[in-house]
């Protein structure tokens, strides 16, 4: 199956470029501040199949960017959508927990009702929005805590801070899981292809790692894991501010995928060890 993915150098495109029949255009081939050249790109390239891995995901200097977080987010992945219905191709493309308000403490269905706090997220909603509208066979994929051994992400950051410092005061109020974004790329991928099959299990769908933690506990598994003796104290959000409001709950129901796609939620402790073996990091 001929697969086009938006996207080269990011954590998810980076797994979706080591598969099989994957062609991933880069900035250069097409940016996604101009929707218009990425629908353009889709018919000259005429796939069987579109996957969007990219956006823009600089959380917190999109509230200072929002319009070009919309076009990115939004309008982008709106275009793609709108190309692939035209072709009559299936369209899959990953949003995020963000488009929730963080609120309680149940995991979220994909049918709950959104509630973006920050510029990212109602950007990706948007999105999300777009892709329903244009009305061909889609998957829109929620994710969260996106981790790997490319580009940069917690994992990375908390290998770096670990071995530079005694202690780290990380957030602990904050619940969801890690999802590996090899894990991710294989969803992508058999949902296009399902998709292509059968165009009436589009829809959106979750997909988190497993077990549920916080950050803070995150980032004890990983000092364990790769043998650092770096303490862990646990903080508040409020004691982090930053310019985007975080959701406190993130977690995410993730038992329509299984039940219509086969695809299970994987277990994060998995992916963790299988970064850190990557990175030569593992203990």
């Amino acid at each position: 199956m001929r697969i086009l993915v938006f996207g080269k150098t990011g954590q998810l495109a980076r797994e979706l470029a080591a598969c099989d029949g994957i062609t991933c255009l880069g900035r250069d081939q097409a940016e996604l501040s101009a929707p218009e050249a990425c629908a353009a790109a889709i018919r000259t390239h005429a796939p069987q199949a579109v996957i969007n891995a990219a956006a823009y995901t600089a959380v917190d200097k999109a509230e200072e960017e929002d319009a070009l977080a919309s076009v990115v987010n939004g309008a982008a992945p709106g275009a793609m959508a709108q190309a692939c219905a035209d072709l009559g191709i299936p369209f899959v493309t990953v949003s995020t927990d963000y488009v929730f308000d963080g609120s309680g403490t149940a995991p979220w269905q994909p049918s709950d009702a959104p509630g973006p706090l920050n510029a990212y997220g109602r950007s990706k909603l948007a999105g999300e929005q777009a892709v329903r509208a244009a009305g061909g066979a889609h998957a829109i994929l929620r994710t969260s805590w996106v981790v790997s051994a490319h580009g940069g992400n917690f994992v990375k950051t908390m290998l770096r801070l670990g071995r530079a410092r005694e202690r780290l005061t990380i957030v602990s109020d904050q619940t969801g899981a890690p999802t590996p974004a090899r894990d991710i790329a294989a969803a992508c991928l058999k949902m296009a292809r399902q998709l292509q099959a059968d165009p009436g299990k589009s829809g959106i769908y979750h997909l988190a790692g497993a077990p549920q933690t916080s950050w803070a506990g995150f980032a004890r598994e990983i000092f364990a894991r790769a043998g650092i003796a770096c303490a862990v104290k646990d903080i508040p959000t409020s004691a982090y501010p930053t310019p985007a409001a975080r959701p406190l709950n993130s977690r995410l129901d993730c038992t329509s995928l299984e039940t219509v796609f086969g695809i299970p939620q994987p277990d994060w402790r998995a992916g963790l060890n299988d970064i850190l073996k990557e990175l030569g990091e593992l203990a």
